[in-house]
């Protein structure tokens, strides 16, 4: 449902069918052991790491922006928006969720939740978005967080987030200067989405932090999931 006197989304809008989605590739990472390079933006057979977030993230959800700061006209290749951090410091993963619902708060409104995929980790499920949504929709609570986890390991930039909590993160993140994601999806209602291994054993939430994962990568992808 929406606010009579705004038109906004609410956050009662938990069900499957209705929340709808606007879906961030988190590039804000400063690539600290990738040597120097922007890892997002090494080729990866053929194209760009991020262009395979792009592809498999956009079969899934209707509409992605991507949150990077600097000079956005190096993702021009996307033609998606680029949306920078509305808070100071590199505040890490958070801060790129904050800049997604900031960015939907202007452009928009109607939006109910964010859905975040890292773009460093190439093989993310197909089913990843769909799964969340049916996990939002059976537990039907407001101010619901659900993240992704696999193998008995969690992947905090992978999750759903309501919108609702924009303000209480903008809080989060400026007056307590906290960064940890779990630390703040703990203090609401966190539902954990569990994702199988893939058959040969890898984790489809693998992620590319240095030149050796980018080699490993390389010889995934032939065999990847799709």
């Amino acid at each position: 449902m929406t606010d009579g006197k705004t038109g906004k989304a609410t956050a009662d809008d938990v069900d499957e069918t209705s929340a709808q989605l606007v879906g961030v590739i988190l590039a804000g990472g400063l690539s600290r052991r990738m040597e120097g390079a922007e890892k997002t933006l090494l080729d990866l057979a053929g194209q760009p790491l991020i262009g395979h977030i792009c592809s498999r993230f956009a079969a899934q959800c209707g509409e992605l922006i991507v949150n990077a700061n600097g000079d956005p006209g190096r993702f021009a290749f996307l033609d998606l928006p680029v949306q920078g951090d509305t808070v100071d410091g590199f505040a890490g993963p958070l801060a790129g969720v904050l800049a997604a619902m900031d960015w939907c708060n202007k452009h928009r409104p109607a939006a109910t939740h964010v859905v975040t995929a890292a773009g460093d980790t190439p093989f993310f499920p197909a089913d990843y978005v769909s799964r969340l949504k049916t996990a939002l929709a059976v537990e039907r609570k407001s101010e619901t967080i659900c993240l992704a986890y696999s193998g008995g390991n969690r992947h905090p930039t992978f999750g759903l987030w309501p919108i609702a909590l924009r303000e209480a993160l903008r809080r989060f993140l400026v007056e307590e200067g906290e960064r940890k994601v779990m630390l703040f999806a703990q203090r609401h209602n966190l539902v954990k989405v569990d994702f199988p291994l893939a058959p040969d054993g890898s984790d489809p939430f693998f992620n590319i932090n240095t030149p050796q994962d980018m080699q490993q990568a390389e010889q995934m992808i032939g065999t990847a999931a799709t």
